[in-house]
C-alpha cells in the first residue's frame, strides 16, 4: 500500500474548534529548523510541488467517514508546525491566529512533504488537544492537559481510523503518484 495517514495531537488557534475535534488538514506551514526534509540532495536538482500536500482522496474518505460515525470533523484547515519540544508564546500564537491558520503542532512536518517526494499519498489528521496560549479566555497550554484530552478522545481516533483504512483503495494515479513528473532538473 502507498498509502498513510498520520493523526497528531494538535493545538487550536481558533476558539470555535472544540477539544477533541478533528480537523482533516489541506495545508501546512512549516516553522521548524533543522529537519531532513529532503530526500533529494543531488546531483540532480528536485522540486517537489507543495501547493496541496495532501492527498484529496485520503482526505475526503477521513471526512465522510467521521461524518458518517459523528465524529466532529472539519474539512480544511492549516497546520503551522513549530519547532519542538517548546509551545508557542502568546505573541507567537497571536502572530499564526493573525496569519488565518487553524492548529498547531511539533509533529506534522516534514513526513506529509517526504511521502510527496516518494510519490505515496498522504494525510494528515489533527485532533484538537488543547487551545494554544494566545487564544482568548484559555490559560496557557500544559503537557498533561495535551494528554488528558488525547487519552480521552483516542478511542474516536480508533474508530474513525478502523472504519476509513477499509474504504482506502488503491493509489489512484494522481498528484501524489506523479509528484515527481518533471520535479528533475
Amino acid at each position: 500500500m502507498r498509502r498513510i495517514i498520520g493523526p497528531t495531537a494538535s493545538g487550536a488557534l481558533k476558539v470555535d474548534l472544540a477539544l477533541g475535534e478533528f480537523v482533516v488538514c489541506d495545508q501546512f506551514v512549516d516553522r521548524t529548523s533543522g529537519r531532513a526534509d529532503t530526500f533529494y540532495e543531488g546531483p540532480e536538482t528536485t522540486h517537489v510541488s507543495a501547493a496541496d500536500p495532501y492527498c484529496e482522496d485520503l482526505r475526503r474518505i477521513l471526512v465522510e467517514t467521521a461524518r458518517e460515525l459523528d465524529i466532529p470533523v472539519r474539512d480544511g484547515g492549516t497546520v503551522v508546525v513549530i519547532q519542538g519540544p517548546r509551545f508557542s508564546t502568546r505573541a507567537e500564537s497571536r502572530w499564526f491566529q493573525d496569519a488565518g491558520w487553524d492548529v498547531i503542532n511539533m509533529t506534522a512536518y516534514p513526513e506529509g512533504y517526504l511521502a510527496r517526494e516518494l510519490e505515496l499519498c498522504y494525510a494528515n489528521i489533527s485532533m484538537v488537544t488543547d487551545h494554544d496560549v494566545g487564544v482568548a479566555g484559555t490559560e496557557p497550554v500544559s503537557h498533561h492537559q495535551v494528554l488528558e484530552v488525547f487519552e480521552r478522545n483516542n478511542e474516536k481516533l480508533r474508530e474513525l481510523l478502523f472504519a476509513a483504512i477499509p474504504k482506502i483503495g488503491p493509489q489512484p494515479h494522481d498528484v501524489c503518484a506523479t509528484a515527481l513528473a518533471g520535479a528533475r532538473i
